[in-house]
């Protein structure tokens, strides 16, 4: 297994993304940990430690300026980028006909404009050493298009189409680029504003009849950024369970 690589995680502060911050450490690989506010960003790095390893930075990856900054921060320190996770989203509820278009823009801006926000101004910093994952995340609701989630299940569904034309304009430089498609996982956020009827449905529809946790992730995208997983671009990885069986 390859290690000390560079690898940038957005939404790291997250309940997936801190995990996920926890395991490339692990592995020996000098992380850059992003999220919105420096606070959460400062828990995630005293609980996981790593002080030479894990760098922090609060950022907004929908703002084009705090992206070049992130950008410029990881060509200063390390001078390049092995593995990118576009793991930052945000999943509100609200029915279609009571949605409004600022509600819309704001959730299509984080989950899809900031994944190709991100990705543009890193990926010089990949093509420098011929060599990079890129995994995006994207969701199993686009299988089943859930409800009174149109414009979040709208914003997976072109996560998916973006990676897959991606991964054809940059395979010639050694980079992957490959999406996970999460189930509903129970993070904190899952369990403070989602009904307890609705987790219970998803555990009942599972071949693997349990909730669905962060570190079920942690596996498939470790796989993904791994030198294991050279051959495999533009693809999406369904961990859900067996929920859907695509």
């Amino acid at each position: 297994m390859e290690t000390d690589r560079v690898v940038m995680i957005t939404g790291a502060a997250g309940g997936i993304g801190a995990v996920l911050v926890k395991r490339f450490l692990d592995n020996g690989d000098s992380v850059i940990a992003t999220d919105l506010k420096d606070e959460a960003l400062g828990k995630l790095q005293g609980e996981l430690g790593h002080p030479d390893k894990l760098v922090i930075l609060a950022a907004e990856i929908t703002s084009e300026a705090d992206c070049a900054r992130l950008a410029e921060a990881i060509r200063s320190q390390f001078g390049r980028l092995d593995v990118l996770v576009n793991c930052a989203g945000y999943f509100p509820i609200v029915a279609f006909e009571q949605m409004t278009s600022e509600q819309w823009r704001q959730t299509i801006d984080i989950n899809l404009t900031g994944t190709f926000l991100m990705t543009h101004a890193l990926l010089p910093l990949m093509k420098t050493r011929s060599w990079g994952r890129i995994v995006n995340f994207g969701s199993g609701s686009v299988f089943d298009g859930t409800a009174k989630q149109s414009h979040y299940v709208a914003a997976k569904a072109g996560v998916v189409g973006f990676s897959r034309s991606l991964a054809r304009e940059i395979g010639g430089y050694g980079i992957t680029v490959n999406v996970i498609a999460p189930g509903l996982t129970v993070t904190k956020a899952v369990r403070d504003h989602f009904p307890a009827d609705l987790l219970a449905a998803q555990r009942a529809g599972r071949a693997i009849p349990r909730d669905e946790e962060p570190e079920d992730l942690v596996g498939p995208v470790f796989f993904l950024a791994s030198p294991d997983a050279a051959f495999i671009s533009g693809q999406t990885l369904n961990v859900d369970g067996g929920f859907f069986m695509e």
